[in-house]
């Protein structure tokens, strides 16, 4: 399995996806953006560049040949997508960190990049995860659909979010206001949200596997 693993990110990965997190992350540093767009350029850019280049380089195919079972194929790319979610989000914590040091005094509109916050990117990104691994192995092919839904998704949870941090005012003091200082509270929602990020990946890991029996290469 590792080896099918480093088979992904040496030949199936083009090395500017790991770069695209360094440039995507220092978003970050625009004060008082809306950064839950920075997590989602992995969905709307990274996802369907890797798994067009997939289809294109006829990548079932060639994995097929391999003497590797359906499952280790299911791990190897759903490892991928993780290996490349946490990159994303921990180089944007990275650029959010410096970002809340350079404007202590800003006032945001939008939610400000606590660790709370971030804990609602895992949950935005295991949303993603659910309806993207879940449908793209009916087929392990057809990528499209699969990335427009789950992206669809992660948006609509993510406009969500925002409302509810403008409209509500318990929310929007406790990740913009006083309540945004409380580390106990804030590392807790994020511990929730590595957890929801695990347990939907997982099940999304799961259900595309036994989808994946299905398919006939």
């Amino acid at each position: 399995m590792y080896n099918l693993l480093l088979k992904e990110v040496r030949l199936g990965v083009n090395p500017f996806f790991f770069v695209l997190p360094l440039i995507t992350g220092a978003l970050m540093l625009v004060p008082g953006w809306l950064y839950f767009i920075v997590p989602l350029y992995f969905c709307m850019i990274t996802i369907p560049n890797i798994f067009g280049g997939y289809k294109s380089q006829n990548d079932l195919m060639f994995t097929s040949m391999l003497p590797v079972n359906k499952k280790n194929v299911v791990q190897a790319k759903v490892l991928l997508i993780v290996l490349l979610e946490v990159l994303h989000v921990v180089t944007a914590m990275i650029y959010g960190k410096i970002s809340l040091s350079l404007y202590p005094h800003l006032h945001y509109i939008f939610f400000k990049p606590t660790p709370g916050f971030w804990g609602l990117t895992l949950v935005m990104l295991a949303l993603f995860n659910l309806f993207f691994i879940s449908m793209y192995f009916k087929t392990a092919y057809k990528y499209g659909a699969a990335t427009l839904v789950a992206s669809t998704v992660a948006v609509l949870f993510a406009v969500e979010a925002e409302w509810l941090g403008i409209q509500n005012q318990f929310v929007s003091d406790l990740f913009k206001g006083s309540g945004s200082t409380d580390g106990l509270t804030h590392y807790s929602i994020l511990f929730t949200g590595v957890l929801i990020f695990a347990a939907f990946t997982f099940i999304a890991y799961r259900i595309a596997y036994q989808r994946f029996k299905k398919v006939e290469v």
